[in-house]
């Protein structure tokens, strides 16, 4: 590298930081050859930023404080300060902010021109660390004019890159947008490829702020797969995915990736460090876990403190008093220190934890009887309805709500609630993907609870029903979206499909499997980014009105099971009218549930030499105490009907087939009652065309294909053994009229699109049944659990039942319980002669369990693990 300046060191330091370290060694060398002390410094000083490019700040200061001395040495004025400015910019990465504000405020004087718009620029970001909005910005300003004045583009860039950042956390962000759409051209130009994957990064965060979810995910993960190109370390990025991550919320990888965050960010990346613990006390909040947030959100607060961050350490704050007030305290103080905070996070540009704070201020107030207090936090905070993003709006008519009830306006009140719930739904439809459609309900949480809460009070049926469904499985009321052709996702489902194909084959053979599965890992983090992608829009369903369902019912009866504030409460509706009935604590409910799913998992899984009596009776009492629960008191009004169960979430995965009230009798299982009047209403296919595929590893189910086969079904489509692949199911099941696939399943609880059914080349996932064009009207699944979904706020459902109601297939067979092939072939032969023979999929299966109860108590078990989703 003979010949090669410092400046070239400079300019290479964001592009390759490591060259950028190599230049500035070799321009050293030939520095202290020739004696020129100003070189060396401006050497030296390559040498330091590059090294913080790459996170050694440790080796970034030893040269940065190296360069300020070799300046000095030789006389240097403006390179000591030239030095002394770079200096500034490491001190406050590792949350020293005053040294940071002294060194670049003894190199300012010393700086003219071009030098003195890059001081600017770095004074400006140290103020930026410190939370001093309005000062930074000045600088910044004054910064980019100077630079423009002398055609200094790079420099020119970085401060719009700062200023961009600035304005994305103070609420400019049509602004910030402009700034770096105009940075990533300069730094294009420039060639710096690094500084590019920043700028593209931190439009990540102000999409991000601004709600637009897929958007943010997207420059996240190209900014990522840039920096590990370029092998560049950014820890501390991890950060701003956590913001968006808690936003949505995705709890599960938003607790994993704090986590990690804390495990990887070390002592120097104090800054990152304490804000992976806010985070950290967010999802705790968010979960639930009280005591944790505390604990957590106090640490964070006290670092917060130590840097001189006031925005953040008000924050920390917030988490802490909005723990007291989920914690059932109700004091003068608690009002006072919540307003105290919330003015506090209004003023530095924190709208969001802001509204949160007065909100719980005025419901303290409320509940303390000061509702004079309480509606002039309410109309304060209800001024967001007005503008902003989607999230503030929300939150904005919730204040809004609870203003008109405390004064006396009923009627006004549930119209704000609607509204607030109807702009979230046009937020959420305007996602896409349905992962973020469902997560994104529990932003709602607050507004149906509140209208719930208002209805029950009232006592009114029909009304307790339409806030009931104004909330409930609201992602499978949109319209769905598919990944585009194009999108790369087919291709990740395939390398994701040969990864997995190839950790069972090691795991098999006992070989090593920490490296396939670090691949597996990133090949789910893979499809999940790029199905973030998808583009949103569509219709969103409206919850049915009683009468409409009514009419649809004609004998059946609809029962909806709603879960309000731990109480279980059912709505009937039958006969043309809609009661509303109370049946007690839900945990009862739930204990008896574990119960039953305990005794028909043990009843499938016990060897044959050991005796079941004890166990069949066990389930058979822990079915009679779910029917006394849930059934008995509803007796008089369902008489004999064929039901249509609609039970909240948390009583998923309950056998109902089970019940001896259910045995024998029609009964269809659905998410909601919109879900069952859309299923239920849709044009029905014709069933002259199905789909049979087996699945390995499952020596039954080759013979229970055959057996179904053999029943003389016009134009079966058969796929077993290696032709059972899951480009060939798939495409054999778009547009099927019936589809039944017998193969082994699993249900991912963590993540539960990635539940999957087994195929010759690896595992069928729901990920590949929404990239099909139309689903199958009828699907009968017959591997285990298949027909069990995760729940989320708002029993919003995710898993192969969701997926594919959602996506318009019509009725979904499928158990709910680990189920045996050898054990469940007969009953799956005897429901398609009864399908064949015209009998509806509720009647057919109904019959078919009936016939095969008593076939053995394994076969009991499995026979009652089968439900009849959709229509």
């Amino acid at each position: 590298m003979a010949g090669v300046s410092a400046a070239a060191a400079l300019e290479a330091r964001q592009r390759d930081p490591r060259a950028a370290i190599e230049m500035g060694r070799s321009a050293l060398r030939a520095a202290r050859a020739t004696g020129d002390g100003e070189e060396a410094s401006a050497a030296e000083r390559a040498i330091g930023l590059a090294w913080r490019e790459l996170h050694d700040f440790d080796a970034a200061l030893r040269y940065l404080r190296r360069a300020v001395r070799t300046a000095e040495r030789a006389g240097s004025a403006r390179a000591a300060a030239l030095a002394r400015m770079s200096l500034a910019f490491v001190l406050s990465n590792t949350g020293r902010h005053a040294r940071a504000l002294r060194a670049i405020n003894e190199a300012l004087p010393h700086l003219r021109g071009v030098d003195a718009g890059s001081g600017r620029m770095q004074r400006g970001l140290v103020l930026h660390y410190l939370c001093r909005y309005d000062e930074a910005l000045r600088e910044y300003n004054g910064a980019i004019e100077v630079v423009r004045r002398f055609g200094e583009r790079l420099v020119e860039a970085r401060a719009l890159n700062n200023r961009g950042l600035l304005r994305a956390y103070t609420g400019g962000l049509r602004a910030a947008d402009e700034d770096f759409d105009r940075a990533a051209v300069l730094y294009q130009d420039l060639d710096q490829a690094l500084a590019v994957a920043d700028v593209r990064w931190n439009a990540g965060i102000s999409a991000s702020r601004a709600g637009d979810v897929p958007r943010a995910l997207t420059m996240f993960a190209e900014a990522e797969r840039e920096y590990r190109r370029l092998a560049v370390p950014r820890p501390a990025l991890l950060i701003n995915r956590l913001e968006l991550l808690v936003s949505v919320p995705l709890l599960e990888e938003a607790r994993a990736a704090a986590d990690r965050a804390l495990e990887e960010l070390g002592g120097d990346l104090v800054l990152a460090r304490s804000e992976a613990l806010f985070y950290r006390a967010r999802v705790a909040l968010l979960e639930g876990d009280l005591d944790r947030a505390v604990a957590v959100a106090v640490a964070a607060r006290k670092g917060f403190r130590r840097e001189k961050r006031d925005v953040w350490a008000e924050g920390a704050r917030h988490v802490e008093l909005r723990a007291a007030y989920l914690s059932g305290q109700r004091t003068r103080a608690l009002v006072a220190a919540l307003t105290r905070v919330a003015s506090r996070l209004d003023a530095l540009g924190w709208r969001m934890a802001g509204l949160e704070a007065r909100v719980d201020a005025a419901l303290v107030a409320r509940d303390l009887g000061d509702h004079a207090r309480a509606v002039a936090e309410l109309t304060t905070a209800g001024a967001a309805r007005r503008g902003g993003p989607a999230a503030h709006r929300v939150q904005g008519w919730y204040a809004e709500a609870l203003r008109r009830d405390l004064l006396g306006n009923a009627r006004g009140a549930q119209i704000a609630l609607r509204r607030g719930l109807a702009l979230l739904d046009e937020y959420r439809v305007s996602l896409g993907a349905t992962e973020l459609r469902a997560l994104t309900g529990a932003q709602g949480a607050a507004l149906a609870s509140e209208g719930l809460r208002t209805a029950v009070a009232g006592g009114r049926a029909g009304r307790v029903l339409s806030w009931a469904e104004a909330w409930r499985a609201g992602a499978l009321r949109m319209t769905p979206a598919r990944p585009p052709e194009d999108s790369g996702l087919a291709d990740a489902l395939a390398e994701l499909r040969a990864v997995t194909a190839d950790l069972e084959v090691a795991s098999t053979a006992g070989r090593p499997t920490a490296a396939l599965r670090q691949r597996q890992v990133r090949g789910e983090q893979r499809v999940r980014e790029l199905t973030r992608r998808t583009g949103g829009g569509g219709a969103v369903v409206k919850p049915p009105e009683v009468g409409e369902l009514a009419q649809v019912l004609g004998t059946s009866a609809l029962v909806e099971y709603v879960d309000h504030d731990g109480a279980l409460l059912a709505v009937v509706v039958a006969g043309g009218r809609a009661s509303l009935h109370r049946l007690g604590p839900l945990d009862g409910a739930l204990r008896e549930l574990r119960l039953l799913r305990f005794a028909l998992h043990r009843l499938v899984t016990l060897p044959g030499h050991v005796d079941r009596t004890p166990v069949r009776a066990g389930a058979e009492h822990a079915a009679a105490l779910l029917q006394n629960r849930l059934l008995e008191p509803l007796r008089r009004r369902l008489d004999d009907r064929p039901l249509v169960l609609a039970p909240t979430g948390r009583l998923g995965g309950l056998p109902w087939s089970a019940l001896p009230a259910c045995r024998g009798r029609a009964v269809t299982v659905v998410p909601s009652a919109a879900v069952w009047l859309r299923a239920t209403t849709s044009t029905p296919a014709s069933h002259d065309r199905a789909v049979l595929a087996a699945g390995p590893r499952l020596p039954a189910a080759p013979t229970e294909i055959a057996a179904i086969a053999a029943l003389g079904r016009v134009a079966a489509s058969v796929l077993v053994d290696e032709a059972a692949t899951v480009d060939a199911v798939a495409t054999a099941m778009d547009g099927a009229p019936l589809a039944h696939v017998a193969a082994h399943g699993s249900f991912r609880a963590d993540n539960p699109l990635f539940s999957a059914l087994e195929l010759a080349d690896g595992p069928l996932t729901v990920y590949d049944l929404e990239r099909l064009r139309t689903p199958p009207a009828r699907v009968v699944l017959s591997a285990c659990d298949s027909g069990l979904s995760a729940v989320r706020p708002g029993d919003e459902l995710m898993g192969f039942t969701a997926a594919l109601l959602g996506l318009g297939t019509r009725t979904l067979v499928a158990p709910v319980i680990p189920v045996p092939a050898e054990v469940t072939t007969p009953l799956m032969v005897d429901l398609h002669r009864r399908l064949d023979a015209g009998y509806e999929p509720s009647v057919a299966l109904a019959g078919a369990q009936e016939a095969h109860r008593e076939d053995g108590d394994a076969a009991f078990a499995a026979s009652a693990g089968f439900l009849c989703f959709g229509a």
